[in-house]
């Protein structure tokens, strides 16, 4: 194994990803055909409806998962960051993938192999039953999605997201928020029209709850966002 892919791959064992479960002797089963890729902005991993041949552990990066709808509506109802793995679902049950996974922030992922992943998942217990974990969660999160869409309104959609956004990928030194999202993605995971999101905005940004430049933006005032929420 050189260097570089040894250091790569020994930093998803020791984080929390499911990789964590597999002992020496699975690494360097592993290693025999794992391929450390990297993807830029606007890349795509993997397509919805086709084939995919393995999966991705995310080592760096940020990706954003969405399905398209019959008019050409994109939906994106996740957004991945390190130690995440995608296409997983897809590999496991032998079907086309569910959704079109491309590049927000430029990324580095661990590209397993379906045939080493299905015998993970044969021989290691614990590895097999987080995967089984995740895709719970994953499954719930859906749900929560849907009834989010028909029950809040897109004003506490929006505030819900900005919120999210900052607990998961956090802020830098200037408090903005690590992930940069253009108003065409944010509008595709609210489930509203990019003309509303715009609108919302300049609203949140004119009471002083955020702030804005391009598509930068800084949360200011938390908890107005929490209150419009509901928490």
């Amino acid at each position: 194994m050189n260097s570089e892919k040894a250091r790569i791959l020994h930093s998803s064992w020791k984080n929390q990803c499911v990789l964590r479960h597999l002992n020496a002797d699975e690494i360097d089963y592993l290693e025999e055909t794992t391929e450390i890729r990297r993807y830029k902005r606007n890349e795509v991993i993997f397509m919805q409806e086709k084939r995919v041949s393995g999966c991705y552990v995310m080592l760096s990066g940020i990706v954003k998962q969405f399905k398209t709808g019959v008019e050409g509506r994109d939906y994106i109802f996740r957004l991945a960051k390190p130690f995440e793995i995608l296409g997983f679902r897809s590999v496991l049950s032998e079907e086309p993938a569910c959704n079109t996974s491309t590049v927000i922030d430029d990324c580095t992922v661990c590209y397993i192999p379906k045939d080493r992943l299905h015998h993970l998942v044969k021989t290691n217990g614990e590895f097999a039953l987080d995967l089984l974990q995740v895709a719970c969660r994953e499954l719930e999160e859906s749900h929560s999605l849907i009834t989010e869409m028909a029950q809040k309104s897109i004003r506490k959609r929006l505030a819900e997201l900005l919120l999210m956004l900052q607990y998961k990928f956090g802020v830098n030194e200037n408090q903005q928020l690590n992930i940069m999202l253009s108003r065409e993605e944010l509008a595709n995971v609210v489930g509203t029209a990019t003309e509303s999101v715009i609108r919302l905005l300049s609203e949140f940004k004119s009471e002083r709850y955020i702030d804005i430049s391009g598509r930068k933006i800084v949360i200011l005032n938390e908890k107005a966002l929490e209150k419009i929420v509901g928490l």
